[in-house]
C-alpha cells in the first residue's frame, strides 16, 4: 500500500475520521488497528516476525524492570547499601535478560538479511556453489528492530521505565505511518503521544497537509523523473558515457527525494493525528563535512548509533585499554583522538552493512567513517593552515568551498551504489571529469512517453529541483514555509494547494508511484 497510491488515500481517510470519531481514550487503539491492518496488506506472515520482535522486547524489559524494583525495595529496606551499588547489582542481574533480547531480535534482523550474503561469500571463497535462499524481509524490519533495541537499551540503562500494556507497546513498535522508512522513533518521545487523546486541530491538519503534499511533490515529480534517467545511465554507462556526471547527480535528487520525500509524508500523516515524530532531514546538501551531513541527513539513524553504539563503545573496557596504548604509543592528544577515530569507522561499517548486505554499502560506509576519522586527526593542521592562509571560517566564499567540497565527496561515494562492480563505478568517475555529451540525454525514452518527450522532462524535473533548492535556502535561514502559507486566507491556501497538486499529478511519470527505496532495508 504505497503512500502515494489512492487505496492509501482512501484507507487514511477512513482512519481518520474512525480515530476523531471515537472516545479520546480508545484513540490509541484505532491506531493500533490501523497499523496492523496496513501491515498486514503489504504482507500477512511478515506479522509474525513484528509480533516476535514486539514480544521478546516488551517481556525481557519487563524482567529487567522487575529485577531493579526488587533490587530498590531491597536497598530501601534494609539501608544497608549506597544507590550507586544497588543499581550496578540489579544491572549484573538483568544483563542476561537484556542480552537475551538483543539476540533474539538482533538474531531474526540477522538470518532474513545477512544469511544469503554470508552464503555467496562462503561460496566465493571455498570456490563453491552455495544455495541462495528464499527468505522473507519484513517490511522496515530494520526500523523497528533498531526502535525496540534502543527502548530494551533504554529501560536496562534507566532511562525509562518499562512499559505494562503490551498493547500500547505494540503501538510504539508498529505505528503504521513511520514502520515503512522511519524516522527511528525514541520510547520516551512518542508513547505519550501515541496513547494520549487527541482532539481535532485545524492547525495541526492544514500544517500536515502541506508536509504530505511537498512530500507527494519530492517522491512522484523528482525522484520519479531522476529516477527514469538514472537508471537508463546506470544500466548502460559505456552508451552514456558522456552524461556519467549527470547520472550520479540524479541519483543524488531520487535519493533525497524519495527518502525525505517518504520522510515529509510520513511526519505529514502523523500530524493530522495530532502526533508529532522527530525530523530526519535538514538541508543535508548544505553540509561542509561528512559529519555535518550526517547530522542532517538520516538524523534519527545518526543519533540512534551515537547513542546506542558509539558512546558505550568508547566507553568500554576494550576501547579504554586500545586509548591507554594509544596515548603511550602515540601522546596524549592523538592517543586521545585514534578510539574515537576507530569507533567512527566501526559506526560506518555498520551503516554500510544496515542499508543492505553488500560489499557496495560496506565499502561506502566505511568510505564516510574513514573521512570523518581522517578528518578529526587532521583537524590541528587544518587550523593552522587556514590562520597561516588567513582563510576565516566565517567567509562565505570559504563557506561555500566546504559546501562544494562536501557535495563532492558525498557523490563520488554513490557511484558505487549504483553499480554492480566497483570497476564500472570508477570508470565513470574517470568519463565524469573526461566526456561530456549532454545530448545522449535525447536517446533516453521517459517512460510510455518515448524520447520525444525527454526535452520537457527534463525541464520539468530542472524547475522541480530549481523549486527545492529555493525552498531549502530559504528554510535554512530558518524561514517557516508552512508558517508562510498558514497566514494566507484558508481560500488562498485551498487553491495553491490544489494547483500544486494538479500539476504533481500532470507532470510526473506514472512510474513514480512505487514504493520507498528505504521500505525494505
Amino acid at each position: 500500500m504505497a503512500f502515494t497510491s489512492s487505496v492509501f488515500a482512501l484507507f487514511l481517510i477512513i482512519i481518520l475520521l474512525v480515530y476523531y470519531l471515537v472516545p479520546g481514550k480508545g484513540q490509541w487503539i484505532v491506531l493500533l488497528a490501523a497499523s496492523y491492518a496496513f501491515y498486514m496488506y503489504a504482507s500477512v506472515p511478515a506479522v509474525l516476525f513484528l509480533l516476535f520482535s514486539t514480544a521478546v522486547t516488551f517481556l525481557t524489559a519487563r524482567k529487567i524492570q522487575q529485577i531493579k524494583n526488587e533490587e530498590s525495595a531491597a536497598s530501601a529496606g534494609d539501608g544497608s547499601l549506597p544507590v550507586k551499588t544497588t543499581t550496578a547489582q540489579a544491572k549484573a542481574k538483568a544483563r542476561p535478560y537484556m542480552l537475551l533480547g538483543l539476540l533474539a531480535d538482533l538474531g531474526v534482523l540477522a538470518v532474513l538479511k545477512y544469511t544469503n550474503f554470508i552464503l555467496q561469500n562462503a561460496g566465493a571463497l571455498f570456490h563453491t556453489e552455495m544455495p541462495v535462499l528464499r527468505l522473507l524481509l519484513p517490511l522496515g524490519i530494520s526500523y523497528y528492530t533498531f526502535q525496540t533495541i534502543g527502548y530494551l537499551l533504554d529501560v536496562y540503562w534507566g532511562r525509562t521505565a518499562a512499559e505494562t500494556n503490551p498493547a500500547k507497546y505494540a503501538l510504539f513498535v508498529s505505528f503504521f505511518p513511520q514502520i515503512v522508512q522511519g524516522p527511528i522513533g525514541r520510547y520516551g518521545k512518542l508513547i505519550g503521544q501515541l496513547t494520549s487523546p487527541h482532539a481535532f486541530a485545524g492547525k495541526n491538519f492544514r500544517y500536515g497537509l502541506w508536509r504530505i503534499l511537498w512530500g507527494v511533490f519530492k517522491v512522484m515529480l523528482l525522484s520519479g523523473w531522476a529516477g527514469i534517467y538514472r537508471e537508463a545511465i546506470f544500466a548502460d554507462p559505456e552508451a552514456h558515457s558522456g552524461i556519467a556526471v549527470f547520472g550520479v547527480l540524479l541519483y543524488s535528487v531520487e535519493l533525497y527525494g524519495n527518502f525525505s520525500g517518504g520522510i515529509d509524508i510520513t511526519i505529514g500523516i502523523a500530524q493530522l493525528f495530532g502526533i508529532t515524530l522527530d525530523e530526519n532531514f535538514r538541508q543535508p546538501f548544505f553540509a561542509t563535512s561528512i559529519s555535518d551531513f550526517w547530522r542532517r541527513w538520516h538524523i534519527t539513524l545518526g543519533t540512534w548509533m551515537k547513542d546506542y553504539v558509539m558512546y558505550p563503545l568508547n566507553f568500554s573496557k576494550a576501547m579504554n585499554r586500545f586509548g591507554m596504548w594509544c596515548r603511550k604509543k602515540f601522546g596524549r592528544k592523538k592517543g586521545r583522538l585514534l578510539p574515537i577515530c576507530l569507533s567512527s569507522i566501526i559506526v560506518f561499517f555498520l551503516v554500510g552493512i544496515w542499508h543492505e548486505a553488500s560489499w557496495n554499502y560496506i565499502g561506502w560506509g566505511l568510505y564516510n567513517g574513514v573521512i570523518i576519522a581522517f578528518s578529526s586527526l587532521m583537524a590541528e593542521p587544518y587550523r593552522k593552515a587556514k590562520e597561516k592562509l588567513h582563510i576565516a571560517d566565517t567567509s562565505k566564499g570559504w563557506h561555500l568551498f566546504m559546501i562544494l567540497r562536501t557535495f563532492v565527496l558525498i557523490n563520488l561515494s554513490w557511484y558505487f551504489d549504483c553499480v554492480t562492480h566497483a570497476g564500472t563505478a570508477f570508470r565513470m568517475i574517470g568519463w565524469s571529469f573526461t566526456q561530456f555529451r549532454p545530448s545522449q540525454f535525447l536517446q533516453i525514452s521517459s517512460g510510455k512517453l518515448g524520447t520525444v518527450y525527454t526535452p520537457y522532462a527534463l525541464l520539468t524535473l530542472g524547475l522541480g529541483v530549481v523549486l527545492l533548492f529555493v525552498i531549502s535556502v530559504l528554510r535554512e535561514q530558518g524561514t517557516g514555509i508552512r508558517d508562510s502559507l498558514s497566514r494566507m486566507a484558508l481560500p488562498v491556501q485551498i487553491v495553491i494547494g490544489l494547483v500544486f497538486l494538479f500539476c504533481i499529478v500532470s507532470f510526473s511519470p506514472m512510474a513514480a508511484a512505487g514504493g520507498f527505496i528505504y521500505a525494505q532495508f
